[in-house]
């Protein structure tokens, strides 16, 4: 198969390790990855954060790095683009109040194209309606959401380094987990690698 267009839907406050690696290794495998988010133009920044895991009850936020958009989302058509990412931080609990970002996921979701979240990225996909009777994992605190949503819970490994398959859904935990989830989301986009 060819190289895909893929969509990544990101916020201010995006996770840091979430949007830079996976726009950089789904590139660095030729394919072209198409930054938006709502409200900002190619060429403009969102802010990111860190987050950690450094034995407190929750993770920690430090601050990132600037994310600069290589794309508008007022211009996104989804029949342009081959597949969808949604990256975690705190950018997917506001990015979920956007009626056209919920439409783009159903729009993607309708036509069984690949998708693929991370950490609380699939708390945009809880309130596109789009997880009942799916399979899927995220960060811990999003579980009760995805049940919720009728979602069956995927669990996360005690490193939270697994990924979880459903169909054209690849979902994880968190950043630890992005070699098997960026692997899962190659197969499911019929991505071949020669080593």
């Amino acid at each position: 198969m060819g190289a895909k267009k893929i969509l990544v839907l990101v916020g201010d406050f995006v996770e840091d390790y979430e949007i830079m690696v996976p726009f950089q290794a789904l590139q660095a495998v030729g394919h072209e990855v198409y930054a938006v988010c709502p409200g900002k133009k190619a060429g403009e920044q969102v802010r990111t954060a860190i987050h950690d895991f450094e034995g407190d009850q929750t993770y920690s936020e430090k601050p990132g790095h600037n994310f600069t958009l290589n794309a508008d989302f007022d211009a996104v058509k989804t029949e342009n683009y081959d597949a969808l990412l949604i990256p975690g931080g705190r950018a997917p609990e506001y990015l979920r109040l956007n009626a056209r970002v919920l439409e783009i996921v159903r729009d993607f979701d309708a036509a069984k194209k690949p998708m693929a979240a991370i950490c609380h990225g699939p708390q945009i996909l809880v309130s596109a309606g789009v997880l009942k009777g799916r399979t899927s994992t995220a960060y811990p605190a999003v579980q009760p959401d995805v049940v919720d949503a009728g979602g069956t819970w995927c669990a996360v490994n005690d490193t939270a380094s697994n990924s979880c398959i459903d169909g054209n859904l690849v979902t994880a935990p968190a950043w630890p987990a992005h070699p098997a989830w960026i692997r899962d989301f190659l197969k499911v986009l019929g991505t071949k690698i020669e080593l």
